[in-house]
């Protein structure tokens, strides 16, 4: 966040649902432009009416912002409930709309499972979160392992990597210039 907190006028993009606390907390602290773009209602949304395997192609038009015009990109736990074309196609978006030095934070499940929760984050101040779970239409099918996650970004840096003590590895990429 610090990072982030350094730049004027910062973008940010969420990937997740809308949280207030989130919402407040990054227009308050760092006073950037926050576009929230719930993926997780459109993967639900193709869950339910059974066209998971047209959510990569859904992706390639869904996320309209500029090439290089991006701070920072809030991918939460995202990679996980995505198929690889379709999680191939979001890394290629994330990439393009970063700007030089922009950061991507990310963090990559240890296990597959049949549970159908999401994980809504909120953040409490710049070193912790906190976290719910909310009913999804979707498993967390997908446990890419670390080759699979340098193939994905390639292209990106990781700037920081800490394995979480329930597996989870928290991953903060940057776009070199």
């Amino acid at each position: 966040m610090s990072l982030v907190f350094a730049r004027p006028k910062a973008e940010l993009v969420d990937l997740g649902p809308v949280i207030g606390s989130n919402i407040a907390f990054l227009g308050e602290r760092i006073g950037c432009k926050i576009h929230v773009e719930d993926l997780y209602a459109d993967l639900d949304r193709h869950a339910q009416q059974g066209t998971l395997d047209q959510f990569g192609e859904f992706l390639g038009d869904r996320l309209a912002l500029r090439v290089g015009s991006v701070d920072a990109v809030l991918c939460w736990d995202m990679f996980d409930y995505l198929a690889p074309p379709a999680a191939s196609v979001l890394a290629t978006k994330v990439k393009r709309m970063l700007r030089p030095h922009g950061l991507m934070l990310a963090f990559f499940g240890a296990r597959a499972s049949d549970d159908t929760r999401y994980t809504k984050y909120f953040i409490e101040d710049e070193t912790h979160l906190r976290y719910r779970f909310y009913p999804s239409a979707c498993t967390r099918r997908w446990v890419l392992q670390n080759r699979d996650i340098n193939h994905l970004f390639a292209g990106l840096e990781i700037f920081d990597s800490v394995l979480l003590k329930s597996g989870v590895r928290e991953i903060l990429f940057r776009k070199p210039i």
